[in-house]
């Protein structure tokens, strides 16, 4: 169960249905990063991240916040080599330079950056490169103002359409096994056999 003080079974297991959900394809290890926003009203969400960043670093997982308004919080949830790989791709870095951030001060400093320019506009568009989109599906995105996209998916697509439906589908793979290991009655630490 969900063994801390104060917080119910429900809200235990409610928190981990939405991660399962929103973040599968990051908890199984296929992608670097997914984003997560909660109700704070619903959730002790101080909590939860404590809870999961011990129980998941064996994994290399983490639970950052980006984001808090008045209702909701913005969460990232990412494996920190897999992120901070993808976020060195040259690409990927030159993207980023564009938008201020600093490639060589570690990850930590860049989540820090992307928390702060998430602070003065809603979602500034390179959210997409710390999400493991394509560079070019970002950049399509950006100079076409999010129009005139081949797929809508789980993210706008700009280039290969294939690519992108063979991981739209393997991401879905991964959000039905893990809610499916929810559903039967499985703590999300165990069903990603996390002790």
């Amino acid at each position: 169960m969900c063994g801390v003080k104060n917080m119910s079974e429900e809200e235990y297991f409610s928190f981990n249905r939405k991660l399962a959900f929103h973040t599968a394809p990051t908890l199984m290890g296929i992608k670097c990063a997914s984003l997560v926003s909660l109700s704070r009203s619903e959730f002790d969400i101080g909590v939860h991240l404590r809870i999961f960043n011990r129980r998941a670093a064996e994994r290399g997982l983490k639970i950052r916040i980006l984001h808090l308004c008045e209702t909701r919080c913005v969460m990232l949830v990412y494996n920190e080599k897999k992120l901070y790989k993808r976020l060195c791709e040259a690409e990927t870095a030159e993207m980023l330079k564009a938008d201020g951030y600093d490639i060589d001060s570690g990850l930590e400093a860049m989540l820090t950056r992307l928390s702060e320019r998430m602070g003065h506009c809603t979602f500034p568009h390179e959210i997409g490169l710390f999400l493991d989109y394509p560079a070019e599906d970002v950049k399509g995105f950006i100079a076409n103002n999010g129009e005139n996209y081949k797929l809508c998916g789980c993210w706008k697509v700009y280039g290969s359409e294939e690519r992108a439906k063979r991981t739209f589908a393997n991401y879905e793979r991964c959000r039905t096994f893990l809610c499916n290991k929810l559903n039967e009655g499985c703590d999300i630490y165990r069903a990603l056999r996390i002790s």
